[in-house]
Parts: C-alpha cells; structure tokens; sequence
C-alpha cells in the first residue's frame, strides 16, 4: 500500500537554526531516505517552495478566484511530500516518527487511493 507522508513545519524555527543544525537535519534525511531506497519502499518526494509562493484555486457558482498564498494562516505550513510502498500503516507511522520535521512540526500519514503511476 502506497501512505503520503505530508511534511509540515514552521518556516520560522528553520531560519533560527545554525547551518550546522540545518545541515544535521537533512543529513537525517539523506540517511532515511537511502535506507528506504534500499528497502524499496521509497516511492518518491519532494520539498515544496515557501508558502508565499503558492496560489488558492477556488471556483464558487461556477466563477474563478485565485489568491496568492496559502489557504490557511497557520504558522506550520506544508513543507513537502514523501509517498512510501509498505505493507503496514503501522510502518508508514513509523518512517513519519523518525523524519526530522516530526520533532519541530508534524508529519501527516494518508493512505494513497486510486491509481497512482507517477510521483
């Protein structure tokens, strides 16, 4: 079964983070993300852009509307995305526990429906 492990953080204690600790981090990442490759659970990932960035796309009574930004004003914002092949949810938690993100932010783990042939 295919879980989206949605990574959430705050923006603001990235920044406050020394380049050493920032550096840690995602050498944390290097080494899960090569663990899963080896495992074959590695499906895919990728960090997204500040949320400053985006667009919301809304159509309400068949007329378009597009903001800048993020829907939500929240302090935690979605940082980037995973999707892992395992046989348990009980294993995509686990793989959500130990990404860094889940020690300052959240990780979201959703069990991936329909079809799926690229990420």
């Amino acid at each position: 079964m295919k879980y989206m492990l949605m990574i959430y953080n705050n923006p603001a204690t990235l920044a406050a983070m020394s380049d050493a600790e920032r550096d840690g981090v995602m050498g944390e990442v290097d080494a899960i993300i090569q663990e899963l490759r080896g495992t074959g659970e590695w499906v895919g990932g990728a960090a997204l852009a500040a949320a400053g960035e985006a667009r919301t796309v809304r159509v309400r009574g068949g007329v378009p509307a597009t903001t800048d930004g993020p829907y939500a004003e929240a302090k935690e914002q979605l940082a980037g995305y995973m999707v892992v092949d395992c046989a348990t949810p009980e294993r995509a938690t686990e793989i959500a526990l130990r990404w860094p993100d889940a020690e300052f932010g959240a990780m979201e783990v959703r069990p991936v429906v329909g079809v799926v042939d690229a990420v």
